[in-house]
């Protein structure tokens, strides 16, 4: 059983490697072709701290020298919060005259910080954006990035929607979404500039999660790629894929691990190492929100 503020291991635990930061790598243009495994060894909670209620809905998951970064999703406020290594909030960049219309996740370059504010729950959004900000906290201006899915020629309501997303990562020029493709349990994955501007979105390829991917990271040094994911909003999962690089797709492939914390809503991830993982949960059923350190 697990216990709050213990570690958990369900089989092993992992040894811990040193903390590497990347986002970039080369980007090509060909479709993806992947080969689900599913890995049922060690899942281990290494670490689980209660956050404060200011971020009760955390969906995305960053971090910017020692502070981890979050924010809340769909009508919250245009508010990014940094924590520190307890989860205390030290914190909040208010960004006056913008809407947070359903921010999904961020990802970070050497100079920027981008926003995504791309939720889409039934396909019926027509202002889906990139929010791009300085990495220096004292500096809240931005500028925006538009953009539009081309295959996407109906905007009214479905519920097993499409073009909603709710992943993103930053290689090399360029951004990477991944959709939350409802009515096929994949994740499609388009590509945008990171200029300001507007855009059609270019659709590279796809993986066959047969789940809905809810997070995103990526570490160019490890070539590492994870999502979280869910299949039924009961039970949650992390896909590492390695050796990522669209460029060379043949044997790639999948490790799937559940996400051993019961009932909850995870919608962030970001790497620490080749084994080692932050992921915020929102707070479920009057709960709390809270921030786990994971060990696959």
């Amino acid at each position: 059983m697990k216990k709050k503020g213990s570690v958990v291991q369900l089989d092993r635990i992992s040894d811990f490697g040193s903390e590497g930061w990347g986002f970039e790598s080369s980007l090509g243009h060909l479709f993806l072709l992947f080969f689900i495994i599913t890995n049922l060894e060690a899942q281990t909670i290494v670490s689980e701290i209660k956050l404060p209620s200011s971020v009760y809905e955390t969906s995305g998951l960053e971090k910017v020298e020692n502070n981890l970064i979050t924010l809340n999703d769909s009508g919250n406020q245009p508010v990014l919060y940094y924590l520190n290594e307890i989860g205390e909030v030290i914190m909040e960049r208010n960004f006056i005259g913008l809407q947070n219309n359903d921010w999904e996740d961020l990802t970070v370059d050497d100079e920027f910080i981008y926003i995504a504010d791309i939720g889409n729950n039934f396909d019926t959004r027509d202002n889906l954006r990139i929010i791009k900000a300085p990495l220096d906290s004292a500096d809240n201006s931005f500028k925006i990035i538009n953009f539009y899915y081309p295959e996407q020629k109906d905007f009214g309501f479905n519920q097993n929607s499409k073009y909603d997303a709710e992943g993103i990562i930053s290689v090399k020029n360029k951004l990477l979404i991944f959709t939350k493709n409802r009515a096929k349990k994949i994740t499609e994955i388009y590509n945008l500039p990171k200029k300001p501007g507007n855009y059609k979105a270019e659709l590279i390829g796809q993986i066959d999660t047969e789940s809905i991917v809810t997070g995103a990271d990526y570490n160019k040094k490890l070539k590492l790629l994870v999502l979280t994911s869910t299949k039924d909003f009961n039970e949650y999962y992390i896909h590492k894929i390695k050796n990522f690089n669209i460029t060379k797709l043949k044997n790639l492939k999948i490790d799937t691990f559940k996400i051993p914390i019961g009932k909850t809503q995870v919608e962030s991830i970001k790497i620490i190492d080749k084994n080692n993982f932050w992921i915020t949960s929102e707070a479920e059923f009057m709960g709390s929100p809270y921030l786990y350190k994971i060990s696959l």
